[in-house]
């Protein structure tokens, strides 16, 4: 692939064709560059008024010629050069500065954001011959606080650096750095990051919270990060220091994305994307993810995917190769049509398949709520927030082996059981998928068909893990979700579970605080007094109809 890019827009014909003729030179793998191509490229920059970059890989053939302006050059999208977390980009950017400066802000940033082998910038003679060149690269470790180093400029007869050694060098060591993992699992490897508008207390507990998502979620946290502002950086969320210096980490550390507490806007990821070769993700996208790993049923799968392709459909950007693998085969394109356009339409005709497909999952429900009606068994559902130990209630309740375990959102799918009370009272008892803060809305929308089945509870058993020192918000947001899909009205009990961990005398005071019923779900000894209470409550509510 090889490209002239940048603003050619008012170059003589000439012009173009010399700077197209540098593609067949070759520069041979220890310079940096040949001095006849940096002789070139001088003149030719002299001629136009505008600063002239090249792109040169390992083996010495020039990919990009950039035309710039007086200031500076932009380089153009790289994303065809994927590296993974510990390795460099492969490229080299050389270009010629109008003025006698070394490398600038903006110079360090391409190099840092863009993982670029090396950045060299080319200074001139009054006769437009080449003077020094300037070089920067990145190191594997920060040194004197900086996380690159500039090297002494160097003359155009000393252009012989062994530059292929020197980057085989920094990346051997960036290799060294990277923890050696003997599973044989491919694990990704994060760095948390969190922009904060809020007290000290509440960005800590809720990137707590983050990092347990990500552990849920088969992610590694190399390290996490909280920047505190008054107000978000409308175009990168974090500043655009942070987001470098972060950057600069992953690459140091092998880290493969950084992870977002909050939801960043279409426009907050294309410029990130724009700036940096790291993968980028919110919290959304990390629950959405979970979300697909734990779907077992084709329901689930149906929701997970509709909500995925809902959130994914407006931030779709010129990057985004995610369904490329969609296309091919007759009719897979439309006259003119890009591939932007074409992935957005990609989206929307799936969104509409999913809909149809849902739809009958919802009227599948109603018929099946309509038996369960005609035999008149009442409806228990466990609610509650995500790894509360709701499943692991149903278990000790009925005698099942639902699957349960210390992870966010374990259960997706919902689970029925029959429950008999001991004067005989049959109920249906459901394990729902956990609530979590913040929920996508997209998500709650996918789930509408799981969800409607709490509208036809007759009972609603809130477990919270009261072990949890922010149990009180997590009874918050469920209520709050309740509240929001008009289910606050259904009679509810409120359970504390663990409290074997939280202490006799702290639960037996909060039990009274909060009005609620104290168990160990895994303790059958400790169930009788809630059961007792279910079986009293569903009397009640059987006696009203």
């Amino acid at each position: 692939m090889r490209k002239l890019s940048g603003n050619t827009g008012g170059l003589k014909a000439s012009h173009i064709k010399r700077l197209e003729n540098l593609y067949r030179r070759r520069t041979p793998p220890e310079f940096l560059i040949t001095p006849e191509i940096a002789r070139e490229l001088c003149i030719l920059a002299m001629e136009i008024r505008r600063q002239l970059g090249l792109l040169i890989d390992r083996q010495g053939r020039i990919t990009n010629v950039i035309v710039g302006d007086q200031r500076r050059i932009l380089i153009p999208d790289l994303s065809e050069y994927r590296t993974a977390p510990d390795r460099l980009k492969g490229l080299r950017c050389i270009h010629v500065h109008m003025k006698n400066e070394p490398l600038s802000r903006d110079d360090i940033t391409d190099l840092t954001l863009l993982k670029l082998d090396m950045m060299a910038a080319i200074t001139s003679s009054n006769d437009g011959q080449p003077y020094e060149i300037h070089v920067g690269h990145i190191l594997p470790k920060s040194l004197d606080g900086e996380p690159y180093r500039i090297l002494q400029p160097i003359k155009p007869g000393q252009l012989d650096t062994g530059c292929l050694e020197l980057i085989q060098a920094i990346e051997s060591e960036l290799a060294q750095s990277k923890p050696v993992r003997f599973s044989g699992r491919c694990m990704e490897r994060a760095i948390l990051v969190s922009v904060s508008t809020d007290s000290k207390n509440e960005a800590s507990d809720s990137m707590d919270e983050l990092k347990e998502l990500a552990g849920s979620g088969g992610i590694e946290i190399i390290e996490s990060f909280i920047q505190y502002r008054t107000k978000a950086d409308p175009k990168f969320y974090i500043g655009p220091g942070k987001l470098e210096e972060l950057s600069l980490l992953a690459l140091q550390r092998g880290a493969s994305m950084l992870v977002f507490d909050q939801e960043l806007n279409s426009s907050q990821i294309r410029s990130i994307t724009d700036k940096t070769d790291i993968k980028i993700i919110d919290r959304t996208q990390l629950i959405l993810d979970i979300f697909a790993q734990r779907a077992q049923t084709k329901e689930g799968k149906l929701q997970v995917e509709l909500a995925q392709l809902k959130y994914m459909l407006p931030r779709l950007v010129t990057k985004n190769t995610a369904m490329s693998r969609l296309t091919g085969g007759i009719g897979g394109r439309g006259p003119g049509e890009t591939k932007l356009e074409l992935n957005r339409r990609l989206a929307r005709n799936r969104i509409n398949q999913l809909e149809k497909a849902l739809s009958l999952v919802i009227q599948h429900r109603h018929q099946q709520r309509a038996k369960r009606g005609k035999k008149d068994l009442p409806v228990i559902s466990i609610i509650g927030y995500t790894n509360a130990g709701k499943s692991t209630l149903l278990n000790t309740l009925t005698k099942s082996n639902v699957l349960a375990e210390k992870r966010l959102f374990a259960t997706l799918d919902p689970s029925s059981r029959r429950l008999k009370f001991p004067k005989d009272t049959e109920v249906i008892i459901t394990d729902t998928v956990g609530f979590i803060k913040n929920i996508p809305k997209d998500l709650l929308v996918a789930f509408r068909a799981t969800l409607e089945e709490l509208n036809n509870a007759d009972l609603l058993l809130h477990v919270i893990d009261i072990s949890n020192p922010r149990f009180e918000d997590q009874i918050e947001s469920v209520e709050g979700i309740l509240s929001d899909l008009n289910l606050d009205k259904i009679s509810m009990i409120r359970v504390f579970n663990k409290q074997d961990l939280a202490g006799k005398e702290t639960t037996e005071k909060l039990c009274r605080i909060f009005g609620c019923i104290p168990i160990s779900a895994d303790d059958e000894s400790t169930l009788p007094p809630l059961i007792e209470k279910m079986q009293h409550s569903i009397e009640s509510i059987c006696q009203r109809r």
